[in-house]
């Protein structure tokens, strides 16, 4: 998806349920659990149930909404609005419910010195190996600006976001788009302000009323670590849909790595503005792109993993779509997108035209993307690479040890631009072979090819010191998210990827 997206499109719920603040204001890091394991941490919990039988009750601050899978799980629904501090802990015998909007705080405004008068913060933390689902698209998770989320599993017990489908067995590796999905709103600049004085916002989350926006790069939304986000996305009309993970004006003060998007129906990430930064991130499966950028992202992200569905009902899906302020503004008074990529295999789905890309870079966008490979599955009959706008062309889009292995290198009609931009750079390949393997255990799925392991050819690239392009970025001594079979940062946390760690 691409243009600036301020359309309201679902109101507010009328009988929102409010939660008195509760526990201490001071938030820390959760600790180890297990999961689905027995731990009662957070909000404690009756005596443990034996395997296969649901909690007897569930926490404070939860409404119990009676079993699923088969009985043997309690659902505790979340309060649709969230004000002040609650946990959701791990408890033997229990799965959590989404129902509907479900806000953390409400909207604080673009100042974090001068809240919205009456606005609420709201303070969610989930604990490793908690399961959560949703019934419906309209059913999603949403932080507001001036809120936090504190979501972190571990490598052993990662937090999960699933549909009810799922929770009851009935969804398939083609199963998508059957909840909402989450979505951060924070007050770092973006591409619909302009950065006016006195600094105002008037972008609102595509798919949501929630605004987004402000001046404060830092902005912290909280830390997500070591999630699952499975067969989400929801079209609410025809360009305005709810993805796996959206991030709207977020600021690098929130911390989002090891996160996992599962067959999302529409992008497996998407962000509008902010400054956040992105590490290791797994998108396998998304219907649309895998991670789409768009009103002025001035972040980084390295160590990510796209493989892309077999061709479905959208024509120009990629592994990177990229775009900003709309070429009615002006290129000297545009707020530019400055994504800064590295160490990222892209494995585009095997596309039945040339009108497909890997990888596609529009208006308004100064990418640089280094260290990383983009390749597309045999058959397809995508481009690697396309940049689609003169100014993003003449601005800027700088590749720097960048493995290419497509059919064609460039989507026709963009071949001037976009081999312009390629060439320029440094260690760059436009035409190579793949030698990319998927894992051992085998991993190649009915709508999709997991190959994404570098090979000799992948290998044989000299990388850029990542660390001098961005401070973020670390250095390494290899191209591509994953160096060769040893690597197995990916491992553990995710599903989908090898034998046994079915979705």
């Amino acid at each position: 998806m691409t243009g600036l997206r301020l359309t309201t499109l679902l109101a507010l719920s009328a009988s929102a349920l409010t939660l008195a603040a509760c526990g201490s204001a001071e938030v820390a890091s959760p600790g180890e659990g297990d999961f689905g394991g027995t731990g009662g941490g957070g909000g404690g919990g009756p005596v443990t149930p034996p395997p296969g039988t649901p909690a007897a009750d569930c926490p404070a601050g939860f409404a119990n909404v009676g079993t699923v899978a088969g009985g043997t799980l309690r659902a505790c629904q979340l309060p649709q609005q969230i004000n002040g501090a609650l946990t959701v802990p791990l408890r033997a015998g229990t799965i959590y419910s989404i129902n509907g909007r479900t806000s953390v705080g409400t909207d604080q405004g673009v100042d974090p010195a001068a809240p919205i008068a009456g606005s609420v913060q709201g303070i969610l933390t989930i604990e490793p190996g908690v399961r959560l689902f949703a019934s419906g698209g309209s059913d999603y998770l949403i932080v507001n600006r001036g809120s936090q989320l504190f979501a972190e599993g571990t490598a052993s017990s990662p937090i999960v976001f699933t549909s009810r489908q799922n929770v009851e067995g009935t969804t398939t590796v083609d199963s998508m788009g059957q909840w909402g999905g989450i979505v951060l709103a924070g007050r770092a600049p973006q591409a619909n302000c302009q950065l006016t004085a006195p600094v105002t916002c008037t972008g609102t989350v595509e798919g949501t009323s929630a605004f987004y926006g402000g001046n404060t790069a830092t902005d912290n939304s909280g830390r997500l670590r070591y999630i699952q986000i499975k067969y989400s996305g929801f079209e609410i009309s025809t360009g305005n849909e709810l993805q796996g993970l959206t991030m709207a004006g977020v600021g690098n003060g929130t911390v989002v790595e090891f996160i996992q998007i599962y067959n999302s129906s529409d992008d497996g990430i998407e962000i509008f503005g902010g400054n956040v930064n992105l590490r290791r991130i797994v998108i396998n499966g998304a219907d649309d792109d895998g991670l789409d950028t768009d009103t002025g992202w001035r972040g980084g992200a390295q160590f990510g993993i796209v493989t892309q569905r077999a061709p479905g009902s959208t024509s120009r899906s990629a592994g990177f779509e990229f775009s900003a302020a709309p070429t009615s503004v002006p290129l000297a008074s545009r707020y530019v997108s400055q994504p800064r990529i590295s160490n990222w295999t892209l494995v585009g789905r095997n596309a039945p035209t040339n009108a497909h890309t890997v990888a596609h870079f529009d208006t308004g966008t100064d990418a640089t993307i280094i260290n990383s490979v983009l390749t597309s599955v045999t058959g397809s009959l995508a481009g690697c690479m396309a940049i689609n706008d003169a100014d993003t062309g003449t601005s800027g889009v700088v590749f720097n040890s960048v493995f290419m292995s497509c059919p064609i290198s460039y989507r026709p009609g963009n071949e001037v631009l976009s081999a312009a931009a390629f060439t320029a750079g440094t260690n760059n390949t436009a035409a190579g072979t793949s030698t990319l393997t998927a894992p051992a255990s085998g991993t190649t799925l009915t709508n999709q090819v997991l190959t994404f392991i570098n090979g000799a050819n992948e290998n044989a690239v000299t990388p850029v010191a990542a660390a001098s392009v961005y401070a973020f970025f670390q250095n390494t001594t290899y191209i591509g998210a994953v160096q060769n079979a040893a690597d197995t940062w990916w491992q553990g946390w995710t599903c989908g990827l090898t034998a046994g760690a079915t979705c």
